[in-house]
């Protein structure tokens, strides 16, 4: 986003408000329009932009946000169809470039939907999809931290929460190297909330949350001296039944029902994994029947971990991994501490308030996946679709890891680090040349078709694209 741009968004729940915060901050023009009275008023009160509370699928409403000079209209109400017509709407009767909608029903991505847009609706993106995209990566990753992949990179990021027996806790960084000996990179501390681009005498203190640049053998490595080696994934209990879990559900087991094939081709950039025993636990008796209907091969249980009757309890004790997967996030957090408690082996939540991620880890639970964030980021990076390949926020949105093409007509190419005169605080990681992976210095000169992952001050982004712009 190099110049100011300008946004419609409908809808001001989570998701929206979010974004709009984040566009803002970006120093976009933003209006948001929301038909609910206090949630219309709490964005008004908190965000620097004009707020509507109207209905959005009306034609004066939109004018009335500036639809007419919009580059993107995004829709992410709590309705499909609304998300849908609004979108409908807008193609039909004013000229926006993108329009972006979130549709939760899988049944209307339909395969038309996934090639070409449809409805002049030209981005989907689906909450419980990419929810269950980043659940499945960290599986993979043997569910000890949340994992980003680069797009052309083998490297990865996955964080590190420091406990009281940790022992990085008080160590600098180079201290910390040593004492791992693999090679890795520490991109970000996260502490109470607040950031640090660390140096190599930065201390790392207990509960900072450290996030590493590394590549999979080498996690594989860091997380075995830290005493969260790869253990066998076996076993898996699923905590709730809705949407999420039947995504994931899915993947776990291979299904190749037709219904799902869609499914399958939205998470086709996912590697199969082997057959696993899954046993879902829902406290909804209807939906536990049609859970039964659509995975004969898993062990459904009707039953409220709640209740003090609840008498799975074995179910947990002797689980590899449980994920806790509801749509009440504190109820996931206590299931999960509750479930590490009885015995087992790993555990992972779901959550909506980024502030709740760094929480869950303090609370000793292996991995967090907030929703909220993982559609913003998948927005965000439809948003950023020039010579931007990845996004991903952290800190709340404070801070981006951006993965940045060196293209032919850049102004960067044969300039050294040292010369680009990058905003402050911002730390190029690493540098992608063919197969090679280099953790550059202020002296290594930029080349044409190099990949570059930068970290960043969210205020900083603008200005990083415009120095990587042709």
């Amino acid at each position: 986003m190099l110049m100011k741009m300008n946004f419609v968004i409908l809808g001001a729940g989570s998701v929206g408000f979010q974004l709009a915060k984040y566009l803002i901050e970006q120093n976009n023009n933003v209006a948001l329009i929301e038909k609910e009275p206090d949630k219309a008023k709490h964005a008004s009160n908190v965000l620097d932009c004009m707020v509507i509370n109207e209905q959005g699928n009306n034609i004066e409403t939109l004018k009335k946000a500036g639809i007419n000079k919009a580059d993107y209209f995004i829709s992410v109400t709590d309705s499909d169809e609304v998300n849908m017509i609004a979108c409908s709407l807008v193609a039909s009767e004013f000229h926006v470039p993108h329009k972006i909608a979130r549709i939760r029903n899988i049944d209307y991505s339909g395969t038309r939907v996934l090639q070409q847009p449809i409805l002049g609706i030209d981005y989907f993106v689906n909450p419980e999809i990419e929810t269950a995209r980043a659940i499945i990566r960290a599986v993979e990753g043997g569910a000890v931290s949340d994992i980003v992949y680069f797009e052309k990179s083998s490297l990865q990021m996955r964080s590190i929460t420091v406990s009281g027996s940790s022992l990085l806790r008080d160590k600098c960084i180079e201290e910390v190297k040593r004492t791992i000996q693999t090679n890795f990179l520490v991109a970000v501390i996260l502490r109470e909330n607040e950031y640090i681009i660390p140096h190599g005498y930065s201390v790392v203190k207990e509960n900072d949350k450290l996030y590493l640049i590394a590549t999979a053998e080498n996690f594989e490595k860091i997380f075995f001296q830290i005493g969260k080696g790869r253990i066998e994934m076996n076993k898996i209990v699923l905590i709730g039944g809705d949407r999420v879990s039947i995504y994931v559900a899915e993947h776990f087991l291979e299904n190749k029902k037709k219904d799902l094939s869609i499914f399958g081709r939205l998470l086709r950039y996912l590697k199969p994994m082997k057959k696993r025993k899954i046993s879902i636990i829902d406290s909804d008796y209807n939906n536990c029947k049609l859970l039964s209907d659509r995975f004969p091969e898993a062990m459904i249980f009707n039953s409220d971990i709640s209740d003090e009757g609840f008498s799975e309890e074995e179910e947990l004790a002797g689980a590899d991994l449980v994920i806790a997967i509801t749509g009440n996030q504190e109820f996931n957090i206590v299931n999960a501490v509750y479930a590490k408690s009885v015995g087992a082996g790993r555990t992972m939540v779901l959550v909506n308030k980024s502030n709740y991620v760094h929480i869950a880890s303090n609370l000793g639970i292996d991995v967090a996946v907030s929703q909220i964030e993982s559609m913003v980021n998948s927005i965000l990076k439809y948003i950023r679709k020039s010579n931007i390949r990845s996004v991903y926020s952290i800190s709340g949105g404070k801070v981006e890891v951006l993965e940045l093409a060196v293209e032919k007509a850049s102004r960067t190419i044969g300039k050294k680090i040292k010369e680009l005169k990058l905003p402050r605080q911002t730390l190029i990681i690493s540098v992608t040349r063919g197969d090679n992976h280099i953790i550059p210095d202020g002296e290594l000169t930029l080349k044409n078709g190099d990949y570059i992952i930068v970290i960043a001050r969210k205020e900083s982004v603008a200005r990083i694209e415009e120095i990587f712009t042709s």
